[in-house]
């Protein structure tokens, strides 16, 4: 058999938009009969700044479109359109860089190719952090970065660095960048199955797609852009090319494979797995058609004792931006700058929301939650307290040492949620919720302790939860994932840390919201919205 060498993901182009920064810190060379682009390290550092601010407050225009897609699909259920209109509103308040799309600003991830004939005589990886903290320390971002001190202690690095920084070779004398901000809940929702050969057949891989995208959920913010990669030469090729995926990168593979083992997209499969996400009814977080906007199936050569499955998404912050670096020039890719467009003059028509009053004793607020069923969308108005999982095991060492549960976990509902930094003159940062199940383990016990008996967040949580509010009568409301500047801008009106200041954004806070939207997801009797799916 002839030597073939075969490029493992051959893009067959890149129809990327990209706006010119500067033409400054790169220039051309002769070495020989060489051209050698010689790049300024100040380059690096200028793109990585410029392109991790517009990817925290802007979208890509296809994205948008998708959101408005949905309003105008008459298939689309009245949560869907209210999911969607709710996020094109979050899209038009977070492109005026104060307050970015999502209050998880994310772990920065630069993924590179630098051509064997580009030159910057420094530490890449150094200079694009450089960039990266410019941006996370100048704009009202979130520091989101633990850094072990030892096995068991914690801190906040408070820069949100390390960034994860992946720098590959290649041909010619260009310098070619992908740049993500992935937030918790979409990377926490990243999935590895270790299969085998007996999967690839119609029946077996449908009976998998189907049983698998339950294990999504929405606590990641639907709709989703799903990948779904089948094969890879290691666990780790596999899920490296999830995430590519999944931001896009990877659109223009081939669609068929070849001898070579090129990787390839199968067109008819991502068809078939949109036509079961939209059969799953979970919908844009509520339920609906609207689970993915999109899906891209990806098939990778394999081992043959060997089959690894990688299942991944780009949230609804899909936040995904290409550079490069020319002869020409300093590049990054054209996000939108109008959103607006892609919102309606009308709000979608919905049945009223119940008003919800939580400033009265927590029995009143019960009493009251208790009369409507699963799925009612409620107003809220009044003070909740807001804790993530730091704050709840600090609780739980009070609760272990025999002390009682704080007040202030009695008499309010909790929100799961962190903030990004405040903007001068506004009440709060960004302010969306985290992935509830994280809390899960906790609920048990705090409700038999009296608190955590009205919980607010985003997601699909397990059985525990459904039963400790059935035993102990609380409730779970899910607020929608995604829309974190609209919140902060419009219903968040007060914001006071009330316990643990050196937590940072892990903090306890007090906040005061008005007409704050929720849904009944869990109740009293033992119902749940997501187990009806």
């Amino acid at each position: 058999m002839d030597f073939i060498y075969q490029e493992p993901f051959p893009i067959e182009k890149d129809d990327t938009q990209y706006k010119k920064i500067s033409s400054d810190y790169v220039k051309v060379d002769k070495i020989g009969d060489r051209e050698i682009l010689t790049v300024d390290p100040k380059a690096l550092e200028l793109l990585s700044e410029v392109a991790m601010n517009d990817v925290s407050f802007m979208l890509r225009t296809k994205h948008l479109q998708s959101l408005q897609n949905i309003l105008n699909d008459p298939e689309a259920t009245d949560n869907d359109r209210f999911v969607a209109y709710n996020l094109l509103q979050n899209a038009v308040v977070a492109v005026e860089g104060e307050l970015p799309s999502c209050q998880d600003t994310g772990t920065a991830i630069v993924m590179a190719k630098k051509g064997e004939n580009v030159y910057t005589g420094a530490d890449d990886a150094q200079w694009l952090s450089k960039g990266i903290f410019n941006t996370y320390e100048k704009k009202n971002l979130r520091y989101s970065q633990i850094v072990p001190i030892s096995m068991f202690e914690e801190k906040n690095s408070g820069s949100n660095l390390p960034a994860q920084i992946d720098i590959y070779a290649k041909k010619g004398n260009s310098y070619e960048f992908l740049f993500l901000a992935k937030g918790g809940g979409s990377a926490n929702k990243t999935f590895l199955y270790q299969q085998t050969k007996s999967l690839l057949n119609e029946k077996s891989l449908e009976t998998f797609i189907r049983t698998k995208i339950k294990d999504l959920g929405t606590s990641a913010c639907p709709p989703y852009h799903l990948a779904l990669v089948i094969g890879g030469t290691s666990a780790e090729a596999n899920l490296a090319t999830v995430k590519k995926a999944s931001a896009g990168y990877l659109d223009h593979l081939p669609t068929s494979g070849n001898m070579g083992g090129q990787a390839f997209r199968d067109l008819e499969w991502e068809k078939r797995v949109q036509e079961i996400c939209q059969e799953s009814a979970i919908g844009a977080q509520f339920g609906g058609k609207y689970f993915t906007h999109d899906v891209r199936v990806i098939r990778l050569p394999r081992h043959a004792a060997s089959c690894p499955v990688g299942l991944g998404v780009s949230c609804s912050a899909d936040r995904n931006i290409k550079g490069k670096i020319t002869k020409d020039g300093i590049f990054v890719e054209q996000l939108e700058t109008n959103p607006k467009q892609f919102l309606p003059d009308v709000a979608p028509h919905l049945q009223p929301a119940v008003e919800i009053d939580l400033d009265r004793p927590m029995q009143e607020v019960l009493a009251e939650l208790t009369k409507y069923p699963i799925k009612t969308r409620l107003k809220l108005n009044g003070t909740v307290i807001v804790a993530r999982d730091i704050a709840h095991a600090k609780i739980k060492e009070l609760l272990d040492a025999g002390k009682p549960m704080p007040d202030y976990f009695k008499n309010h509902p909790v929100y799961y949620a962190g903030p990004a930094k405040t903007p001068e003159g506004m009440p709060s940062g960004s302010f969306g919720p985290t992935t509830a199940g994280r809390m899960d383990v906790y609920v048990d016990e705090f409700q038999a302790a009296g608190g955590s008996m009205i919980m607010l967040a985003k997601g699909n949580r397990s059985k525990q939860v459904t039963d400790a509010c059935a035993k102990y009568g609380g409730f779970y409301l899910g607020s929608i994932g995604g829309p974190a500047a609209i919140l902060a801008q419009e219903n968040i009106l007060k914001v006071e840390v009330v316990d643990f200041p050196e937590l940072g954004m892990e903090a306890v806070r007090k906040i005061t919201v008005k007409d704050f939207p929720a849904f009944i997801i869990t109740d009293d009797k033992g119902n749940d919205f997501f187990a009806n799916l």
